[in-house]
């Protein structure tokens, strides 16, 4: 009988991979024909007349949404292979049914086809299920009433004191500061110095102390630095603050995304950290409008110059946020007060289910020898560095804007829209990524548009060509980070230790282009700026690169999973 099965095992093996060698020809064939669906659906009569910014807007109106259409339909199409044709999924539940038929199987029984049995494994091709306990979907409910708004406010308040800078320049920050040359560059890099430094030790801390108190300490931190930057008077006195916010910063995101992560699935945590990053994004979006209302009513009044008066309002409503932060944010799951027992239960061990290859916690110098030791840590290290590298155009957007010809508040204004389509935008992309369970393509089609966009920068001088663009790169480029950061908590998982040290490490590395890409953008390089828009390309180019060579790695690591004796139905997802 044991014969028998090893031939059988064998048989059903060859099979298994002739059928996905058919399936991948099969699903070519039909992205080819839904690719030529698409191109003939954009087609349109070609005009060769000058247009604005909002006739060019409105010519790309059938675009999105053809787009999406295809990019979704293309995604179900690939995923159905693996569902229907040897499957990661389908090994998982064969190797589950020959385990139950090894101890229960008799000669007869052996001689007939194995037929998947009622409780084989679930889930799509790496184990991930949906959610169908009634109980689990209201303490997801309840999770995002309490974690999200708290989260999403802080973190817009982060970007907004950060940003006040590159708005005070379209004031009179330079004149009075009298700043020459490259000064402004080194005062945005330096809060990446502190930044740095910062953030690895920070997580590390965070895993044995109560982030409800950590979290909102540091947020009155940079409060009082940002409001205190209304104080400086020279060069010197803006770098030290401008260090000084970035440390006290630092602790923030990253210690937000290892708070998702120790309370959402894989399916549910892009979708999260995506609504996250919609703080970043709003809040780049409305400092412009905050700027240029704060200048046109406060500027010199009492004699405080208006890029003053933005760092004394901005840093005072943070403190304030702040407070509610100690009250409303979570700590571990064991010890949140607003969790009921039977609740706190069930966020420890549906994370547990949802672990690759979970081990023991350890002390937190074991969490980073065991995130330096893992080569996939670099990988995601470069991709996402890249990946910000690509999206270094932030800090100077304002100044983008205002090199296509218009004032200083109107500029402002302007660089509000862009940004909100990317919020608005990315939400469904990620949520997208996190219901296909799918990484690599969408990271693809984000960052491809986002070349685009740059291209279209580099290309022309036209002012409403390059606005256009903005809307290109800025969705493109930002919706892709909530995807990537959700495929670093799923990949580095094991421990919460090492799940928070990787965290750590991916924003250091990845917040390090802040700091040489503050050069790529001189303002003698205006209007076109080629050398920051041609390097954006290379940036975004290779981070596909590197989400591709991730998405090997990770489909060998299933096979060996596969392949050895362990149960397990989770499986790494790409």
């Amino acid at each position: 009988m044991e014969e028998n099965m090893r031939r059988k095992g064998k048989s059903c093996k060859h099979a298994r991979f002739s059928s996905m060698r058919h399936g991948r020809v099969w699903v070519i064939k039909a992205i080819v024909t839904r690719s030529q669906s698409f191109c003939r659906s954009i087609e349109g009569p070609s005009s060769k007349s000058e247009c604005g910014i909002t006739s060019t807007l409105f010519s790309c109106s059938n675009l999105v949404p053809n787009l999406v259409t295809f990019f979704i339909k293309t995604t179900r199409l690939i995923r159905a292979v693996p569902e229907t044709m040897g499957s990661p999924r389908s090994s998982l539940s064969a190797r589950s049914q020959k385990h139950q038929d090894a101890t229960k199987l008799d000669i007869a029984h052996d001689e007939q086809p194995s037929v998947p049995q009622k409780g084989a494994v679930a889930g799509d091709y790496s184990g991930a299920s949906e959610k169908t306990d009634p109980a689990e979907i209201a303490l997801v409910r309840k999770l995002d009433r309490f974690i999200m708004p708290i989260l999403w406010a802080m973190y817009f308040l982060n970007y907004l004191d950060r940003n006040a800078l590159p708005q005070a320049r379209l004031n009179s920050l330079e004149k009075d500061l009298n700043l020459k040359g490259v000064e402004y560059n080194t005062a945005i890099s330096i809060l990446f110095v502190g930044y740095l430094l910062m953030q690895v030790p920070s997580n590390m801390f965070m895993t044995r102390t109560r982030p409800s108190i950590y979290l909102s300490i540091c947020m009155i931190g940079w409060a009082a630095v940002s409001a205190a930057t209304a104080g400086v008077t020279n060069y010197a006195g803006l770098v030290a603050c401008r260090f000084f916010l970035g440390f006290v910063e630092a602790p923030f995101y990253p210690g937000a995304l290892y708070l998702l992560s120790i309370y959402y699935t894989r399916k549910e945590l892009a979708t999260r950290i995506s609504i996250l990053y919609t703080g970043q994004v709003v809040s780049t979006g409305c400092s412009g409008l905050i700027a240029a209302a704060t200048f046109s009513t406060l500027d010199k009044v009492k004699g405080i110059p208006g890029w003053k008066w933005l760092f004394i309002i901005e840093g005072s409503v943070t403190s304030l946020v702040a407070i509610f932060g100690f009250f409303l944010l979570p700590d571990d799951p064991s010890q949140t007060r607003w969790l009921t027992p039977e609740e706190r239960e069930l966020c420890i061990s549906r994370i547990k289910k949802d672990t690759v290859n979970q081990k023991e916690r350890g002390t937190t110098l074991e969490g980073l020898k065991q995130a330096i030791k893992d080569p996939k840590t670099w990988l995601f290290c470069l991709m996402q560095n890249l990946h910000i590298s690509a999206c270094s155009f932030n800090n100077f957007f304002p100044t983008i804007v205002q090199e296509m010809g218009f004032e200083s508040t109107t500029a402002l204004l302007l660089t509000a829209p862009p940004y909100f389509v990317s919020g608005i935008l990315g939400i469904p992309f990620a949520w997208s990524s996190g219901r296909f369970n799918e990484r690599t393509w969408h990271i693809t089609a984000g960052l491809a548009l986002a070349v685009v966009g740059f291209v279209i920068s580099c290309a022309t001088v036209n002012s409403a060509a390059r606005y256009t663009a903005t809307f290109l790169y800025a969705t493109g480029a930002y919706g892709v980070g909530s995807v990537i950061l959700g495929w670093v908590s799923n990949t580095l998982s094991q421990t919460p230790e090492k799940k928070a040290v990787a965290y750590s490490l991916v924003n250091v590395t990845a917040n390090l282009a802040y700091i040489y890409c503050a050069y790529l953008w001189p303002k003698s390089d205006g209007p076109k700026y080629m050398m920051g828009f041609s390097t954006m390309v290379a940036f975004a180019a290779t981070s596909i690169l590197c989400a591709w060579a991730m998405k090997v790695w990770l489909m060998r690591e299933n096979r060996k999973i596969r392949e050895s004796e362990d149960e397990s139905i989770a499986l790494y997802a790409y």
